[in-house]
């Protein structure tokens, strides 16, 4: 499962509300089980479609202190692989079959890029809405571990006490947005290398 955070002041129920808009046409319809911070949209094949395999993709949105943590589950392949399995076996059995099963060629191969189309509406969703996968304001301070006071994200010393607070400077992972120490080599939430600066 493929997880990104988007930071700023979005809700849950705004990806949800743009996903439903895209997807809940045609041979998809879209679910949606939750509320308030934390919603769940599952995008299925239609029961009633009339071509293509059948496919399903869920996604969890949770609000988080800065934003929301979007996850998407492992896409359902099993019926995309049937109908294409079948596909192939038309056509090695009569080519001109194929002229058949065009439609249902066409939607497999929407479904096989529906969860690279589901994160392309997310990242035009966070876009729209100015959030970014850097730490918003409401992250930038830093708690004093010995005085307990707030300080700006970059301030080498507690402006209260003096202690040092280089250890505590938080930065987000450029892929995914993930929160990270200072002095992390990689994102424990995707594996991405974490360059300074």
């Amino acid at each position: 499962m493929e997880q990104k955070i988007f930071h700023g002041t979005a809700k849950p129920h705004d990806f949800a509300r743009a996903l439903h808009g895209k997807f809940n046409r045609g041979n998809l319809q879209v679910q949606q089980f939750g509320s308030g911070d934390h919603i769940t949209v599952q995008i299925a094949t239609h029961r009633y479609a009339r071509a293509g395999g059948q496919t399903a993709l869920t996604i969890s949105m949770q609000q988080v202190e800065d934003g929301v943590s979007i996850q998407i589950g492992q896409q359902s392949w099993l019926g995309v692989a049937a109908s294409l399995g079948i596909t192939a076996l038309a056509a090695f059995h009569n080519p001109i079959s194929l002229l058949q099963r065009l439609d249902h060629i066409a939607q497999d191969l929407e479904y096989v890029q529906l969860t690279d189309e589901v994160w392309r509406v997310i990242q035009e969703t966070s876009k729209r809405m100015g959030l970014t996968y850097q730490l918003s304001n409401t992250l930038r301070k830093l708690v004093c571990p010995y005085c307990s006071v707030a300080n700006p994200v970059g301030e080498p010393n507690c402006i209260a006490c003096g202690a040092p607070l280089g250890l505590q400077q938080p930065t987000t992972c450029s892929r995914c947005g993930f929160a990270v120490r200072a002095g992390a080599s990689y994102c424990p939430n995707c594996g991405n290398r974490i360059t300074a600066g």
